[in-house]
């Protein structure tokens, strides 16, 4: 994980009011920037994710071509590797790190993007999941710097239903008492064991379990996929990281952009760039009604619902016929004038 670049904003001016003393902002790039600055993409992280989650989109003769494209990987606040929990030197350390925004985010991205590689346009703003959170946030901060705009199986505020399963797996993590209020000295192991099984049941379909899709992984059993696939994934995750960015998401709506009052219709409307929203048939919490919702309060936007039973992992590139129609949809998207 040494191979990214981490640009460092100072003492950090916070949404909520305080400073994150020392932030930094991990990131990776892939491609040549133009002379003129005209070839340059946003790929923001989604949830306990790295750069390394964004790669299957990214490449030579891929929908993210770095043979044309200057692709940018911002990693998320609370990622373990962006200034998070985990590495905040005391007293903003574990437990005690500040709460941050998806806007905080987008204003460090901001900072980047600008400052580090002077690009004044972006082709498109992309992103998955929390990814696609600040892609809309992105559209709203920044109407004029914004070309397109594709949020993929995420939304630009988070339903009261996606606030009851970041609730679940939050009280599966921090009932464990090793969690010790954040303050432990060994990971709360059994609270992670339990937030990732809780979190089995929500990101693929029930069709998914229905058809035993896990087998095509190499899972012989539900167990070993639970194992295997669910706990594999958050084993190495710092719980505070987590919970961190569990409450970004949680307290994610564009509406509280500064300007709008809470009014996540407003912020939708000023909206300029070209919008492709992508949400997954089966996601269980971004479902393509929610987004359905969106796209009627943006001025130029498409909905184009991601076929097939992977729910919320569709995503991320795992299904490769939902891989196959996310990419020529973005094709499609950037090939417009």
């Amino acid at each position: 994980m040494t191979e990214y670049e981490t640009f460092d904003l100072g003492d950090f001016t916070l949404q909520h009011g305080g400073t994150l003393p020392g932030a930094v902002l991990a990131y990776k790039t892939y491609g040549e920037l133009a002379p003129d600055g005209s070839n340059a993409i946003v790929f923001p992280t989604w949830f306990a994710g790295t750069h390394l989650a964004n790669e299957w989109l990214i490449g030579a003769g891929r929908a993210l071509d770095t043979d044309r494209y200057f692709v940018i990987v911002p990693g998320l606040f609370g990622n373990g590797l962006s200034s998070s929990p985990s590495n905040t030197a005391v007293p903003n350390d574990r437990g005690r790190f500040p709460n941050v925004t998806m806007h905080d985010n987008v204003s460090a991205q901001h900072r980047l993007v600008t400052e580090r590689f002077g690009i004044e346009r972006l082709v498109l703003v992309t992103g998955a999941s929390m990814g696609a959170g600040q892609a809309y946030q992105w559209a709203v901060s920044h109407p004029d710097m914004v070309e397109r705009v594709a949020p993929m199986v995420g939304s630009p505020r988070t339903s009261p239903h996606n606030q009851v399963f970041l609730e679940g797996i939050r009280a599966a993590l921090t009932a464990d008492s090793a969690f010790s209020d954040g303050d432990y000295d060994d990971q709360p192991r059994a609270g992670l064991r339990a937030f990732s099984r809780v979190y089995a049941g929500w990101g693929l379909s029930q069709a998914f379990y229905w058809e035993r899709l896990y087998e095509q992984l190499g899972f012989a059993t539900l167990e070993d996929f639970l194992v295997g696939f669910w706990e594999a994934n958050f084993s190495d995750w710092d719980a505070n990281d987590l919970l961190a960015m569990i409450w970004t998401w949680q307290h994610a709506d564009v509406g509280l952009t500064p300007g709008f009052d809470g009014d996540t219709v407003a912020a939708l409307a000023s909206i300029k760039a070209r919008a492709l929203v992508l949400p997954s048939e089966r996601d269980l919490y971004f479902p393509p009604q929610d987004e359905e919702w969106s796209v009627q309060h943006m001025a130029d936007a498409r909905l184009r619902v991601i076929p097939g039973i992977w729910g919320h992992l569709a995503g991320g590139g795992a299904d490769p016929e939902a891989a196959v129609f996310i990419d020529t949809a973005l094709r499609e998207l950037l090939a417009q004038r």
